[in-house]
């Protein structure tokens, strides 16, 4: 770590230990369909850590969608939810469990790729029937969080401790106007951060109005149609001036080094309240088509807990590999640990030893990406 690092840590580090909590447990089901016994399966999986009634009741629930990419690229020309992205019935099921346990308002987001459009038409070109997700519960409202959306103005999420590259995020003001949030993710590798999980999900917050390609020098570009490689993996832009800029421009460019403490500190700025990560399908060697080598799989897995670090730990071993491993080592090979990270910010732990697994054991349950 850096010394700028070391010092934001001990900065923010009373503030730690106040609010950081023993690991919460993580429910594991191995399951093959996405039929419409999967209400059944989740609402078990809940029951497991504690219920879901306690965690929504009367409140706004938004959930984070995984639509990373464009929908015209394909796998072997599936269905883009058995590959890449959420599938339908997995949020047809979240949606219909939440409105069950008495959420007041139900918002489905994501930054959709390359367009500030309404994300009910991205939901449709991406082959969802939009009509069966709104008649699940009461409630449901979607957002594109790609820019300023329905709301008057960017919300600004401060990081913890000041921020390990940037201090707060400009991000969409459904981050910000909510209770619960919740990442609906897919038990996936990634190609420079290893794995995409609960907490990658988070990385697809920002949006490309300002931290896009195309994103406004001054102001936002409330048009975007690029994504947001050159700001927040590569680092060759600043964001657009109307946001907070980088701590240190002079560190390190490398997206190994950048990715995996940006996904830190946006989950530190916008902590993760529930982590539903589905690994019934989906791809094994990468994140998307554009990856080189990738190839879909079916482990038959589904990961829920209300800590995404623990989540995501769980979900780490249960792909084959050691959630504490250092850089070098699969499937951190060419970059530093994004849950070690977010562990040091005091955001869970990434301990298998003191996390509960409950249901499907991991020994038992592991399906190797590697």
């Amino acid at each position: 770590m850096t010394r700028r690092e070391v010092f934001a840590l001990l900065g923010g580090a009373a503030g730690i230990r106040a609010a950081q909590a023993p690991a919460a447990p993580v429910a594991v089901a191995r399951y093959q369909s996405y039929d419409d016994n999967l209400v059944t399966v989740l609402s078990k999986m809940f029951d497991q850590i504690g219920g879901l009634d306690r965690l929504v009741k009367g409140k706004t629930v938004t959930v984070k969608l995984n639509l990373t990419g464009s929908p015209a690229l394909r796998v072997e020309g599936r269905p883009l939810g058995v590959t890449h992205y959420t599938h339908p019935r997995t949020a047809g099921a979240m949606a219909h469990l939440l409105g069950r346990a008495g959420a007041r308002r139900i918002r489905f987001v994501e930054s959709c790729w390359a367009t500030s459009g309404p994300l009910e038409e991205y939901l449709l070109d991406s082959g969802w029937n939009v009509r069966t997700l709104t008649a699940a519960a009461s409630g449901v409202e979607f957002e594109n969080t790609n820019a300023l959306g329905k709301g008057a103005r960017y919300a600004r999420l401060k990081v913890p401790g000041g921020g390990l590259i940037f201090p707060a995020y400009d991000v969409n003001h459904s981050y910000q106007d909510t209770d619960v949030l919740v990442s609906l993710a897919k038990l996936k590798n990634h190609e420079t951060c290893g794995v995409t999980l609960a907490m990658k999900n988070m990385f697809g917050i920002t949006p490309a109005s300002i931290y896009g390609d195309d994103a406004g020098r001054g102001e936002p570009n409330e048009r975007p149609g690029k994504g947001r490689g050159e700001t927040c993996h590569f680092g060759k832009r600043q964001p657009a001036a109307s946001a907070p800029p980088e701590l240190d421009p002079t560190s390190s460019r490398d997206p190994g080094h950048r990715m995996p403490r940006i996904t830190a500190e946006l989950n530190a700025a916008r902590p993760i309240g529930i982590a539903f990560i589905d690994g019934i399908e989906t791809l094994a060697g990468g994140e998307g088509p554009w990856n080189k080598g990738v190839r879909p799989v079916k482990p038959g897995l589904l990961i829920l807990g209300t800590n995404a670090v623990s989540t995501d730990a769980v979900a780490t071993a249960l792909m084959g590999y050691d959630p504490r491993s250092p850089r070098g080592v699969p499937p951190f090979a060419h970059c530093d640990n994004t849950l070690l990270l977010a562990e040091r910010l005091g955001l869970g732990s990434a301990d298998l030893n003191k996390i509960e697994v409950r249901g499907a054991p991991v020994a038992e349950s592991v399906y190797r990406f590697g």
